[in-house]
């Protein structure tokens, strides 16, 4: 299996080129922005004519979500528009198509428990809105091979391209310094670790899973704060974190309360997706804060 990978040196596309790795049969192909500028969907065929592959996974994204507000056409541009003209691609090439999105494509609003891949979405921000057309025009453009992945909340060992880190280093940083943090306790998501999602999106190229929208995502949930803790005590750091409201921390960009996903369909499938406790666990001890 030959798969064109965008986003190779993010923090999912680093752990996809490792899960891959572990397989003989597959190769993968890493296309960066150099080779690819989403910004430019007009140019994505052309430049994808002369591959050849058998799946393209799509872990790039226009993600800052609060510059998003100002920066519409761009996030459009690079999470709607160059998603279609991905999909025409990999339609042209008869190829799947695994494309990454998110969470904040729903709004959380009077929500309490987890949403499933059926749930009316709701976007609040700029950001969740153009991923949320993504979604829809991947799936308008090639139904028949396209699997849209959401997930949420993510790190990983490589960090989050473009925005300095992840929440884990950041949290272990403030503690060091400060040894106190006062993190938001009302909003509830679900932590997910990027090789976790990485091996899931093998898994499902060679599974032949069915097509479509999956959550993708730990299991069980948390709010930011809880998750703070918990990165703090596994890490062994003393430090003290606070719940504060969200409103304490205004942001440009609306988020939702609750974006917790339901992994259920992926359950069935392929198997439970494990908790987050163990996946933090697993990133500390590979980041050397554990033995």
């Amino acid at each position: 299996m030959r798969i064109l990978l965008l986003g190779p040196g993010g923090q999912l596309g680093s752990d996809v080129r490792a899960a891959a790795a572990k397989d003989d049969g597959i190769e993968i192909v890493p296309i960066d922005r150099a080779a690819l500028d989403l910004a430019r969907p007009t140019d994505i065929l052309g430049r994808l004519q002369g591959h050849r592959f058998d799946a393209l996974v799509n872990c790039t994204a226009y993600n800052r979500t609060d510059d998003a507000e100002d920066q519409a056409d761009l996030a459009f541009a690079i999470n709607a528009h160059a998603v279609r003209e991905l999909a025409r691609a990999c339609a042209a090439a008869d190829a799947d198509f695994v494309h990454v999105s998110t969470d904040y494509v729903f709004s959380g609003e009077g929500r309490s428990i987890p949403y499933t891949e059926t749930d009316c979405s709701g976007p609040l921000n700029v950001y969740g809105a153009s991923k949320r057309l993504g979604e829809t025009l991947a799936l308008a453009e090639w139904p028949e091979r396209t699997r849209v992945l959401r997930v949420a909340s993510l790190f990983g060992v490589a960090g989050s391209s473009g925005k300095g880190g992840n929440f884990v280093e950041t949290m272990l940083r403030l503690a060091r310094e400060t040894g106190r943090l006062r993190i938001v306790d009302d909003m509830r998501m679900s932590p997910t670790a990027t090789p976790d999602v990485a091996g899931t999106i093998v898994d499902l190229l060679r599974s032949r899973a069915p097509y479509g929208i999956w959550h993708v995502v730990n299991s069980g949930e948390a709010s930011w704060c809880e998750f703070a803790r918990a990165i703090i005590q596994t890490a062994g750091v003393p430090a003290i974190v606070d719940p504060v409201p969200h409103t304490a921390y205004p942001t440009k960009a609306r988020r939702p309360l609750y974006s917790v996903l339901d992994a259920g369909k992926l359950a069935t499938a392929l198997g439970a997706m494990p908790p987050w406790q163990d996946a933090l666990e697993r990133y500390l001890k590979a980041k050397g804060y554990l033995q």
